[in-house]
């Protein structure tokens, strides 16, 4: 078996091979310990919440892992349902208990289960968290000859309620239910399935709404390739109708977003995190730092400039956004794949309020989200176009030799472009002499290359990106 070991949003790995219920029962009671040891003093008491997403057994890992931390001696609110990651996070915060053990893998595909650790303060625990978890894997935690209780709760009704008071509600349903706006979402199979009708008390069309535990052959990540039911249900609505609609595409546990325009044109979080900033900051007069991490697209900072709201960069992953939620005034942070968070709300990652917001700048501004995106583009007189592509490697070798051809031979020119500038701060981002960029990123844990471009023109990111893969295959 692959070694325990937390990557950037906790512990991963292959059904009945790397992850067993024996694991998770070694696992979770020693987070448990490690969250009362490093957040207990502000915990009113010493529960722990446990919650799981639409995965194959993974109410029966849940299970295995309330019982666990029950025997350790901790006081343990099971789910008594599927719900969105950041559903437990806010429950973990708002019912203070020591924090909470969500079994879900996110984004990955069928294959895959994982455990998440999250604070009592409502977001993911820091990587010196995890490692102290690491460490006690040697030492199983014992029996307690004081059991905890174990009860079942349902997270719903309260993170509902939460969302539901963060935007004009009524005006949204309002929209909808008049027929001004129709409103479709993805839910990918996963945990955010229902979720948005219940905000809303409104109908929503849903698409993959039953719970298939191989993804309809895919993986539930936010991408246009698993998006092909979603993009012929809403062009057939399209030629029938003339009003406004919107599409919104949850992943697997529902704390990363894309979205789909009444054009059918997909929207990635590139596009999405503009329209958001312009929404709180102009239409709901809120202030604070924008965060984005090196990949984030340059009309990020012009529209922060715009709204005269300071700008802060991280490496990626939202781990280091959350850090800084922790002690910034935060107006937005997100991340390109698709997670965004809000320091009016916990330190997380939070899809469906993303969709909220999304919706009312949509009513409120009269505009679809591409025209809100267009008109943003002609304020910052900024166009460009991104993408990005993952290339397997054959081996960590090949990995580590690429690695080192990045640091012993720096790159003067890309695609025929000078390279005029270097950003280190997480992988390689090299800016070059036509304005557009390229970040070559390694994975940290498998032998994959990452490969982000932003330019004018889509035609200049694919210039990029081949050239980027055409070096790492030569080399």
């Amino acid at each position: 078996m692959n070694p325990i070991k937390f990557g950037t949003d906790g512990w991963r790995g292959i059904i009945a091979d790397d992850f067993t219920f024996d694991r998770v029962a070694l696992v979770a009671p020693l987070a448990a310990q490690v969250l009362a040891q490093t957040g207990g003093n502000n915990a009113s008491s010493g529960t722990v919440i446990v919650g799981y997403d639409r995965r194959f057994l993974a109410e029966d890992f849940a299970k295995t892992a309330a019982v666990a931390v029950q025997n350790a001696g901790f006081d343990v609110l099971l789910s008594e349902s599927y719900a969105p990651t950041p559903a437990f996070s806010l429950a973990a915060k708002q019912l203070n208990a020591l924090g909470a053990i969500v079994l879900t893998a996110s984004h990955n595909p069928g294959a895959y289960l994982g455990l998440k650790v999250k604070g009592g303060f409502g977001g993911s625990v820091s990587p010196e968290v995890t490692q102290q978890i690491e460490e006690k894997l040697e030492n199983p935690a014992a029996l307690s000859a004081n059991p905890g209780k174990l009860e079942n709760f349902n997270p719903w009704p309260a993170y509902c309620k939460t969302l539901r008071e963060m935007v004009d509600i009524e005006a949204i349903k309002e929209a909808i239910a008049s027929g001004k706006i129709t409103v479709f979402v993805d839910v990918m199979h996963g945990a955010a399935a229902g979720g948005l009708a219940q905000i809303l008390e409104e109908t929503v069309q849903e698409v993959n709404s039953d719970r298939d535990p191989l993804f309809g052959g895919g993986a539930p990540e936010p991408l246009p390739r698993y998006l092909s039911q979603l993009f012929r249900v809403m062009r057939t609505h399209q030629r029938k109708s003339s009003g406004l609609s919107i599409g919104f595409v949850f992943d697997g546990d529902s704390d990363r977003i894309a979205a789909v325009d009444s054009s059918g044109n997909f929207l990635s979080s590139q596009i999405l995190v503009p329209i958001l900033i312009e929404h709180l900051a102009k239409r709901r007069g809120l202030t604070g730092e924008v965060i984005k991490t090196v990949s984030g697209s340059d009309i990020i900072p012009k529209i922060a400039k715009l709204y005269n709201l300071p700008l802060f960069e991280t490496p990626i992953g939202y781990k280091y956004i959350a850090d800084r939620m922790l002690t910034t005034q935060v107006l937005v942070g997100g991340e390109e794949s698709g997670g965004i968070g809000y320091g009016t709300h916990i330190p997380e990652r939070d899809a469906l309020l993303s969709a909220l917001y999304l919706l009312e700048a949509v009513v409120k501004s009269g505009e679809d989200l591409s025209e809100i995106y267009s008109r943003l583009q002609q304020e910052t007189n900024f166009t460009s176009a991104y993408d990005r592509i993952d290339l397997h490697l054959a081996n960590m070798e090949e990995r580590s030799r690429l690695l080192s051809l990045l640091q012993n031979q720096p790159l003067t020119e890309i695609a025929g472009k000078a390279v005029v500038d270097c950003n280190k701060v997480d992988g390689y981002k090299f800016r070059l002499a036509d304005g557009s960029w390229l970040l070559i990123r390694f994975s940290g844990t498998e032998p994959v290359l990452r490969l982000y471009s932003e330019a004018a023109t889509l035609k200049e990111v694919m210039q990029n990106l081949n050239w980027a893969k055409g070096w790492a295959q030569k080399n």
